[in-house]
């Protein structure tokens, strides 16, 4: 009796473990990222008018969070391996800098090791900070970077 139960339960323990009991989603981070509007406000320093984001709750919730997101390396200068960058949802011909995106599709990125540059799509893991002081600055930065390979 006993050696039937202890069989059980270490089949049933196997059984576990092959299916996890927590599924995993996998969310596109620039979806979420896009619930932000911006306000157009007079910049107390310089006296110029100046877009200020507003970030909603699920992306507050997010400012300090490590994320995965994927996107396309936008080179600062030259198309070489970087250790700050700008990461962005669409492709270079695409992204905000050609007019085409807003720039809550680009997030300036500060990785732990230099990136090499592609023009493949990267996956990133960093800690999340949200820019509610600078108008001048992107909105979003990923800190403490790494390259998921």
């Amino acid at each position: 009796m006993f050696k039937t139960i202890y069989i059980s339960s270490i089949l049933l323990i196997f059984i576990f473990n092959l299916y996890p009991q927590e599924e995993v989603l996998e969310v596109d981070m620039w979806e979420v990222l896009s619930d932000v509007r911006f306000e157009t406000k007079k910049d107390e320093f310089s006296g110029m008018v100046v877009e200020v984001p507003v970030f909603g709750e699920d992306i507050k919730a997010l400012n300090g969070k490590k994320i995965i997101i994927k996107g396309y390396l936008l080179p600062e200068t030259g198309y070489k391996t970087h250790k700050e960058f700008i990461l962005s949802a669409l492709p270079y011909n695409l992204c905000y800098f050609c007019g085409k995106a807003g720039p809550e599709t680009v997030m300036q990125v500060y990785a732990k090791d230099a990136v090499k540059y592609s023009n493949k799509m990267i996956e990133l893991e960093g800690v999340l900070k949200l820019n509610f002081i600078d108008p001048y600055d992107l909105p979003y930065h990923l800190e403490d970077a790494r390259l998921i390979d």
